[in-house]
């Protein structure tokens, strides 16, 4: 597990760069996959920054987000919670048809664009003292 924050913050950069690679290939949920495991990855950098100590191990955004206490807007949390309910579908399907119709293009296009804007704020919130 990486222990400083900018190192979990480059590993974020490169998931949500490998989402972008997913859309780009239409694979739209394995894009928003990533990029719930490039938030974790983000938030877990911002953890690491703001409580100096290594991040509680595991995959909830809304708790992690809780753990660093950023104070984000509702629909940034109401996001994090979404993304974060997405996790285990994109990991685990249970039907594949079922899961490319839950996640569109369309809508994989708006959380690929979320979570580059909540990433860029969890780096900002790790640049202040």
């Amino acid at each position: 597990m990486p222990q400083s924050a900018d190192e979990w913050l480059t590993q974020a950069d490169y998931d949500v760069d490998t989402a972008q690679a997913m859309f780009d290939a239409r694979r739209y949920f394995y894009a928003v996959f990533m990029c719930h495991l490039a938030l974790e990855k983000a938030l877990k950098g911002a953890f690491c920054a703001k409580v100096r100590q290594l991040p509680p191990r595991t995959h909830n955004l809304v708790y992690l987000a809780e753990l660093v206490g950023i104070p984000f807007s509702k629909d940034q949390s109401g996001f994090l919670a979404k993304l974060s309910g997405a996790s285990v579908a994109t990991r685990y399907p249970e039907e594949l048809r079922a899961l490319k119709r839950q996640f569109p293009r369309r809508g994989a296009l708006r959380v690929l664009a979320e979570t580059r804007e909540l990433i860029s704020c969890l780096r900002n919130a790790c640049e202040k003292p």
